[in-house]
């Protein structure tokens, strides 16, 4: 396993990234989301504005039919850190998630939203975990969505941690931080919502460390969401059986390659 850099940290919050001159980059996936986007990019952007670090915005836009990627190209031209990368058509949320992380040249990489659900303050509560984790991630308090997507997140969550153990209390949430060398081993091939399942179990299943906290959710006011959809559920859960097969099977392969150059 690639050296995890915790050991680098000695302060809290902004402090530890700016001890260890760490950069960061912000993946923004959007899809349809002209009501929010321009807001989120402002929210983002201007809580960046007063760090001595550099950093950097990505918003994916994944095959939006709406202005969502003219608003994100105008708001561009006049910010050098907002990239744009476009896909036509869509290529899920883990197909816009997996481009943002290949586009990223920072050295932490924060997914965040752009539905206006959590708020980007809150991401100085996941900076002050990262002495102690390679990966930290937000869970939902009071989560605020409709009876059947609570129904839908329970037994999603319960299904992940009988098929990999305790990874945190709220898989999917959207705003998660992580170090980008985890990406060296842990291959993400879902273009769907297991996105965070293949992150998190790959992660841990190679001795990261996983830090969790919680972080305010707002309801959705605009917009659509996709995930409760039962035809995205179906291959949701079909593809959490095929993943984990895979980890076993690449896990056996890493330890037989470790044996043979031990």
């Amino acid at each position: 396993m690639k050296a995890s850099p915790t050991h680098l940290y000695y302060r809290e919050g902004r402090d530890a990234l700016l001890e260890a001159h760490m950069d960061l980059s912000v993946v923004l996936p959007a899809h349809n989301e002209e009501a929010t986007v321009a807001d989120v990019l402002h929210e983002v952007h201007r809580t960046l504005a007063g760090w001595e670090t550099q950093s950097e915005m990505i918003l994916v836009d994944d095959g939006s039919t709406d202005r969502t990627g003219e608003i994100a190209h105008a708001l561009a031209t006049r910010n050098p850190s907002l990239r744009v990368v476009q896909h036509a058509p869509s290529r899920g949320y883990g197909g816009a998630l997996k481009a943002g992380f290949a586009a990223a040249r920072g050295e932490w990489i924060v997914f965040y939203p752009t539905d206006k659900q959590f708020i980007f303050k809150e991401f100085d509560m996941l900076l002050a975990r990262v002495g102690e984790a390679d990966i930290v991630t937000g869970y939902r308090v009071a989560r605020r969505d409709n009876a059947l997507r609570r129904l839908n997140a329970l037994g999603w969550n319960l299904l992940v941690r009988a098929l990999f153990g305790y990874l945190c209390r709220d898989v999917d949430c959207g705003f998660k931080l992580f170090w980008r060398g985890i990406l060296d081993q842990v291959q993400l091939m879902s273009d769907g919502a297991m996105i965070d399942t293949e992150l998190l179990a790959g992660a841990m299943a190679r001795g990261y460390k996983i830090a969790e906290v919680p972080v305010t959710h707002r309801p959705r006011q605009s917009g659509r969401a996709t995930g409760a959809r039962v035809a995205v559920i179906v291959k949701a859960f079909r593809d959490l059986v095929r993943f984990r097969v895979r980890l076993s099977e690449e896990l056996r392969a890493e330890r037989a390659q470790a044996s043979v150059v031990g």
